[in-house]
């Protein structure tokens, strides 16, 4: 049985523990059906051109756990942004932990999709925004909806804040064989409410993981939504990452993603613009070795006029690692005043790394400022030796050369303690000692 029978097989399963009565049955029994027609999407589509899922397709993984796991809080402590205060959502297994997780209903809700999903309090919410934004096309994306249950639910009401950060975090254990996950996320932010997310998928063994995420994003009018993705796991680890953005006139959404580990990492990233004045920011920094492939496809959507986005995402691929960055600017025909930004840097530092870049722009208006352009070269020789000749090793210079390559996107991002990991990350790939004041 290959995995897409299997998966179609245990979504009976799935359902006889789920209340059928709920109106989320009828939309996760639509979205088996369309996965069931589509399958897995393979290379002979445009979108995954580079990327095939055929090697993932032929392991044998569970898709339930087949009982609750523990883990002590000293054990993955390193994973959490413990220098600062934050709530905390954590999953074991793809199942809610309580014990290294604190939630708050204090003004907001920093909750579970499985409570939203089945108690009468959330309907309203649930109604209103549940699976409106996500593709009712994209495969993997049904898939996630046909098995949503368990995740993140976050809702800021008006003109709230949290007192803290909201970590985000998914352990697998490694207790099965090979594990698939499907954790959904809702994250509503009301009108002049604004909020800061840090979601994070970890394996801590050497067995395989596939996890599928769907989130959906809401930010009202006025709304300020900064998220940012640390994607640094183990060799084995694949994730398909699907995150869908809606926006009101005056939202502010920035969406930052660390790119830095895993088997097969796929970014799909949608912004879509509704309402006027409205700013969106998408920034990467992408560092791959050995035979790693990460995958990054975004889409911005200028529907109104007087609107800005803004993409720079920076890769640094060595060994016989593989990139590719797909990147769409969509600008309707009313969206007059639209400036929209989109740029794509890359070095390869061997012989054997590989990009596929296509930046692309559909404009349909003719007032606008538009520009989009990708780079792909080495590092600069001259500058190396400038370097060396004031008493700099050659492994350093070419350290400080690929920090400050990347250095743009981390002056963005607006938690210091986040920023200090973050350097200390990059540091570690790079594999020197960076001399910086972490």
């Amino acid at each position: 049985m290959d995995l897409k029978d299997k998966l179609i097989s245990s979504f009976m399963a799935f359902e006889n523990n789920v209340d059928v009565e709920n109106p989320v049955h009828d939309v996760r029994m639509e979205a088996i059906k369309n996965f069931e027609e589509k399958g897995f999407p393979s290379k002979k589509e445009e979108a995954w051109k580079y990327t095939s899922l055929n090697s993932l397709q032929k392991i044998d993984f569970s898709i339930f756990p087949k009982e609750e796991n523990t883990i002590e809080y000293k054990d993955v402590k390193r994973y959490f942004l413990h220098e600062i205060d934050t709530y905390k959502i954590v999953f074991i297994d793809g199942i809610y932990s309580s014990y290294l997780s604190e939630t708050t209903h204090d003004g907001v809700d920093i909750c579970l999709m499985s409570a939203a999903l089945t108690k009468p309090m959330y309907k309203q919410v649930i109604d209103v925004y549940f699976n409106k934004v996500a593709s009712k096309e994209e495969s993997l994306t049904t898939l996630n909806t046909a098995f949503s249950k368990e995740g993140a639910y976050i809702y800021i009401p008006k003109n709230k804040m949290p007192k803290k950060p909201i970590e985000i975090l998914h352990f697998a254990t490694g207790n099965e064989a090979a594990l698939m996950l499907q954790p959904r996320n809702l994250i509503v932010v009301e009108e002049n409410a604004e909020v800061q997310i840090i979601e994070r998928h970890q394996s801590l063994t050497s067995n395989e993981v596939l996890t599928n995420s769907v989130t959906e994003i809401f930010a009202a009018e006025n709304g300020i939504v900064d998220y940012y993705k640390i994607q640094n796991d183990a060799p084995e680890s694949s994730l398909i990452d699907n995150t869908y953005i809606n926006q009101k006139g005056k939202s502010v959404v920035k969406v930052h993603t660390f790119s830095f580990g895993g088997k097969l990492t796929r970014n799909n990233l949608n912004f879509y613009q509704n309402g006027e004045y409205i700013d969106s920011t998408m920034k990467g920094v992408t560092i791959l070795g050995d035979k790693q492939h990460v995958d990054h496809h975004s889409l911005v959507h200028h529907i109104e006029p007087n609107c800005e986005s803004h993409q720079d995402y920076k890769g640094i691929y060595g060994d016989g690692s593989t990139g590719v960055f797909n990147g769409k600017i969509i600008v309707d025909k009313i969206a007059q005043k639209t400036n929209a930004f989109q740029q794509n840097n890359n070095i390869l530092i061997s012989d054997k790394a590989t990009i596929n870049t296509k930046p692309q722009l559909e404009i349909f208006a003719d007032d606008v400022k538009c520009s989009h352009g990708c780079t792909i070269g080495q590092l600069d020789e001259d500058a190396l030796f400038y370097l060396q000749s004031r008493g700099i090793p050659k492994k350093e210079a070419r350290a400080l050369l690929m920090y400050a390559f990347a250095n743009n996107v981390l002056e963005s991002v607006r938690i210091p303690e986040l920023k200090i990991r973050i350097n200390k990350l990059i540091a570690e790939k790079l594999g020197v000692n960076l001399g910086f004041d972490l």
